[in-house]
């Protein structure tokens, strides 16, 4: 036996592994394209096979295709769906426009698996009855299997994504609640400001995030119109009338998605804007998260050194050489993720600019880049919340140390003293390392009765005029 077997497509005969389901086709793809090293994600194979099932049904159904040819490939197409024949899934993400070389991998593979059911195996001398493009393709196009296949993948990971990002405000949202009693400086370019309690500061990461959430399910509803039925420019050519309308139909019965038909498939042919305000909306939450890892580093620095008024949870040692040193490793993860993440958002802009009349043929790394998104986002934000925030410890006392320390509490003297007399107490705070209480009385400013009222912190990060009335200098 040898360890290749002959197939052939409209240029000739080609070698291809005696064990693969994939055909000439992707064959070539894997000798053209040997350029990244990585496979299509799970989510772009499952899109495409779901497209592939559903038409076998609504061909069969419009009386197109043979009915034991259509079970067939309805078979082989659900063990795709299944993940059973993934590793037959081999074409770099880096290949030929639009993406013929993915959907012909997808096609081979499903019209090979389902000669095999009809007794035809993979080294049949016989003609095999189910042929890749006029059976498995029929009434497709790689230039509408694509784009739809983009839309459903992501569609088939958005809840799961949306749960991860849920979690993650459920959790900060509790310690927001826990620590909303501690009272602690707030800081404002880097510098002291007025004071916010611990709750409060916390609680707006989630508020954040939260409004992501929603940011991300109004972007996606976009993706829910399909354009399959377009065929190759969105005339619908060699499609049956009905095609459109029952292939929408069936998809959704299938993914259990909420789908609607295109209004116009020219368009969705052409443009990729759903894509791109998806992928924006993804790079919203991005920044976001960097953010708030950022504020957990500085918050956690030191533990000696830094403001130290959080500890991460000790996951693993934090240098090779420095005994005991401990890292925001989680934090610091999060925020390559993002960035990736963010990276992964311009390609994709990029990619869909670059669409020139009836197709984008950027449509490959549109797909790539927004399912690595998902993962990437996916994994990054659930290890942070489960890792770090989850175990993130407030250090109340230091929490408070600073705030005593804080000249910036005299702002809430500003309706009594004035604001130039404030910034001289500030200053004479600073230089002198005292007390905003000690130098306000020092200077005859206020009664010791008038500023321990005024100087109630918990009042101050309640809003309103806590030091009586008058102006502010």
């Amino acid at each position: 036996m040898t360890d290749f077997r002959i197939e052939k497509d409209s240029l000739g005969e080609v070698r291809v592994p005696a064990g693969a389901y994939y055909g000439a086709q992707t064959q070539r793809a894997v000798e053209n394209f040997p350029v990244s090293g990585m496979k299509p994600w799970p989510a772009f194979v499952w899109s495409m096979a779901t497209i592939k099932l559903a038409a076998a049904k609504v061909n069969r159904d419009l009386g197109l295709l043979d009915a034991k040819m259509a079970e067939a490939i309805i078979q082989a197409a659900q063990e795709v769906i299944d993940g059973k024949w993934q590793a037959h899934f081999v074409v770099d993400p880096f290949q030929a426009g639009a993406g013929t070389s993915h959907n012909m991998n997808v096609n081979e593979v499903i019209a090979n698996r389902a000669n095999e059911i009809l007794g035809f195996p993979l080294d049949s001398k016989e003609k095999k009855p189910v042929n890749p493009n006029d059976h498995v393709n029929m009434a497709q196009s790689t230039n509408d299997t694509i784009p739809t296949a983009i839309r459903l993948g992501v569609l088939w990971r958005l809840n799961e994504l949306i749960d991860t990002l849920q979690h993650f405000v459920d959790v900060v949202s509790a310690k927001a609640k826990e620590w909303d009693d501690v009272v602690k400086t707030g800081r404002t370019h880097l510098q002291d400001a007025v004071p916010v309690r611990v709750g409060q500061e916390v609680g707006a990461w989630a508020k954040a995030i939260e409004r992501g959430i929603e940011k991300l399910k109004f972007a996606a509803e976009g993706l829910r119109r399909l354009g399959i039925g377009g065929t190759a420019a969105g005339t619908g050519l060699n499609a049956h009338p009905e095609y459109h309308a029952r292939m929408v139909t069936t998809l959704s019965e299938l993914t259990g998605l909420t789908l609607y038909p295109s209004d116009n498939l020219f368009e969705s042919m052409q443009s990729m804007q759903d894509a791109v305000f998806f992928s924006g909306a993804m790079r919203t939450l991005a920044q976001d998260f960097t953010r708030i890892a950022n504020d957990v580093r500085l918050l956690s620095s030191g533990p000696t050194t830094g403001l130290a008024e959080m500890t991460c949870p000790p996951v693993q040692p934090g240098s090779s050489i420095m005994p005991g040193k401990v890292n925001p490793v989680l934090a610091e993860m999060l925020n390559q993720a993002m960035f990736h993440i963010m990276g992964n958002d311009h390609a994709v802009t990029l990619c869909a600019q670059a669409g020139q009349l009836e197709l984008n043929v950027m449509m490959p790394m549109i797909a790539h880049n927004l399912n690595e998104m998902m993962q990437v986002m996916i994994g990054a934000v659930r290890a942070f919340t489960d890792k770090c925030m989850v175990g993130l410890v407030l250090n109340k006392e230091q929490a408070t140390a600073w705030l005593a320390r804080n000249p910036i509490l005299v702002t809430a003297l500003n309706p009594i003293i004035g604001y130039n007399n404030g910034a001289a107490v500030a200053k004479k705070s600073l230089a002198e390392g005292k007390s905003v209480k000690e130098v306000v009385l020092e200077m005859g400013l206020m009664s010791a009765e008038e500023l321990d009222k005024a100087l109630d912190v918990y009042a101050m990060t309640q809003g309103g005029i806590h030091a009586g009335g008058g102006g502010g200098g």
